[in-house]
């Protein structure tokens, strides 16, 4: 069975960093792309950012400059680096494993890991 795991969510003010970890139970890890998304309260969830499954690395508008994700293949884990965090960036970060390309609706999702920053 599959398991993604978040942590490193918090509170935090405008402007400070936070970096975000998902284990995943991936077997072969190298054949997913991963991906990290969130969703603020009464809003739809949305793409952050994602690296796919050859190292391309894709993010969000709102996110470019900002964040930034990394994977470690051999020890199961994608992160994402948060700095200048603003306000709008509240909302619960999930981690999504994808099965090909970044392109396709997610397979696995994590239990997702709260991100509050306040102004």
């Amino acid at each position: 069975q599959v398991q993604l795991v978040e942590s490193g969510g918090g509170l935090v003010q405008t402007g400070d960093s936070l970096r975000l970890s998902c284990a995943a139970s991936l077997r072969p890890a190298s054949s997913y792309s991963m991906g990290w998304f969130r969703q603020a309260p009464g809003k739809e969830r949305e793409f952050v950012g994602a690296i796919n499954w050859n190292g391309a690395i894709y993010y969000a508008d709102s996110v470019k400059g900002r964040f930034t994700i990394s994977r470690d293949n051999a020890k199961n884990t994608v992160d994402l680096q948060m700095n200048i965090l603003k306000p709008q960036d509240t909302a619960v970060y999930y981690c999504a494993a994808i099965v090909g390309s970044w392109k396709e609706k997610p397979t696995y999702w994590g239990q997702g890991t709260q991100v509050t920053v306040s102004s």
